[in-house]
């Protein structure tokens, strides 16, 4: 009897031993696509923001050389961008975001197929050719929303390359992961990323994924500061000694940034769904034209803070003495990104939304003859309300400008910005600019489908 208990008790043991090492070799398989692709994440990262850096500049270079001569790159630039899209990859136009939105939704085994039109190493490749040529020609994008898409991309074309006896994993949950994957790279943002992954993609239950997103963003974000650096996006503005009535002014900010941000997106939306009853090419040629005549004509006569992402304006206001700018440049950084996104090009518009509420921070600051400091809050603040009126994700903005600046003193004074100004975009209209293209994707796939 004895005997039989030592044996019964052995016996247990190892078959214990076994599912324990079962299971944690079962988690570690599950484990590596996602180290994988967050990894390569952090490099095509770094790759795609020194491409755009550089891109930025040469247009900056060939303004100040003959200004004029954006009446002759711009429309190039403007029409070759939107070909390369329209032939070779036409989910890859726009932001990025509301492609992987619809992606994560599409994600049943009924329409898995249809992915491949929105994440896809075409899309990777087109993504970052296109946005590139965009900003030599001056284009008011952005590459944080396009990242994102890359990033999707990376991760679905991971789990898919899987061999059939590796441990599979969701593919919504791989989707939404690289999403956050890519966010944390583009801005060197991983609680952003997190944020963003929870408020903006998904409604499930956090638990689900947790663990994978974690590790993806810090694995991405680990790949981007081992190649460029712990860096911030934006820098260490001071914001000591602030006035105790600056809520007022962040009350003020939040109020005009939010409804600009929301009206701004509905503009966009509103010709996007013109321009998609045009049949003929001309009619689009001309609307391109059309555009890039414009950005140049306002940069030309007006000032050139209308081309580009905008991230020199806010570097500008909140690291110089130059704090105010003109009354009219958040005009020029709402027309830019209005004229770029529309083109039907690659391009997001996270970055040009931040300098369009730094403008509008700066500008009202300048009117009441505000501090240093309290104008880098209404910068900040400004930025975070513009943001949240495109996006409807106040958290995810909030914290991406606090892990931008390094600033956590501000928490309170950003998530005020953040929580008003999404009441306030709310009134011009209670569905996101991203909400609004996630469902126009998902209806144009399935409509395709259809054809087919």
């Amino acid at each position: 009897m004895k005997q039989l208990i030592l044996f019964v008790r052995n016996f247990s043991k190892k078959s214990f031993d076994r599912i324990k090492n079962e299971k944690l070799k079962q988690n570690i398989l599950q484990a590596i696509p996602f180290w994988a692709a967050s990894l390569i994440t952090g490099l095509v990262a770094v790759f795609y923001a020194k491409c755009f850096a550089a891109a930025e500049s040469l247009s900056t270079v060939i303004f100040n050389y003959h200004s004029w001569l954006l009446f002759i790159i711009t429309p190039v630039c403007f029409i070759a961008a939107r070909w390369l899209v329209k032939t070779f990859a036409p989910y890859s136009r726009g932001s990025g975001i509301p492609q992987v939105m619809a992606a994560v939704e599409l994600a049943t085994p009924k329409n898995n197929d249809k992915i491949k039109k929105l994440l896809s190493l075409r899309i990777i490749f087109i993504k970052i050719l296109s946005s590139i040529i965009m900003v030599i020609g001056g284009g008011a994008i952005g590459r944080e929303g396009p990242t994102i898409q890359i990033s999707g991309s990376i991760f679905r074309k991971i789990n898919e390359s899987l061999p059939a006896w590796w441990p599979k994993t969701s593919k919504k949950n791989m989707i939404m992961t690289g999403a956050a994957a890519g966010l944390a790279a583009a801005f060197n943002t991983p609680l952003g990323g997190i944020v963003f992954a929870i408020e903006e993609l998904t409604k499930m239950h956090f638990s689900y994924f947790k663990s994978a997103i974690f590790t993806a963003v810090i694995i991405a974000g680990l790949t981007v500061q081992s190649l460029v650096g712990s860096y911030l996006y934006i820098g260490f503005p001071d914001v000591t000694n602030l006035s105790s009535f600056i809520l007022l002014g962040v009350l003020l900010v939040a109020i005009i940034a939010g409804l600009s941000g929301s009206i701004m997106a509905k503009i966009i939306w509103y010709i996007l769904k013109w321009k998609a009853v045009l049949k003929k090419n001309i009619h689009h040629i001309f609307y391109l034209l059309f555009c890039s005549l414009a950005m140049a004509s306002l940069a030309y006569f007006i000032n050139a803070g209308v081309l580009g992402s905008g991230k020199s304006l806010l570097t500008s206001t909140l690291f110089t003495a130059d704090k105010y700018t003109h009354w009219y440049m958040p005009l020029l950084r709402i027309i830019g990104p209005i004229l770029s996104f529309t083109t039907g090009a690659a391009g997001g518009v996270f970055a040009p939304g931040l300098s369009a509420g730094g403008s509008i921070g700066s500008v009202l600051s300048g009117w009441f003859h505000l501090s240093d400091s309290d104008t880098n809050l209404m910068i900040l603040a400004g930025m975070v309300s513009f943001l949240t009126g495109i996006t409807r994700a106040p958290f995810t903005s909030a914290i991406l400008v606090l892990e931008m600046t390094n600033r956590n003193n501000l928490i309170l004074h950003l998530m005020l910005a953040a929580i008003i100004s999404n009441f306030v975009a709310s009134l011009i209209d209670k569905h996101s600019f991203y909400d609004y293209l996630k469902h126009y994707y998902i209806h144009e796939i399935l409509e395709e489908d259809k054809v087919e």
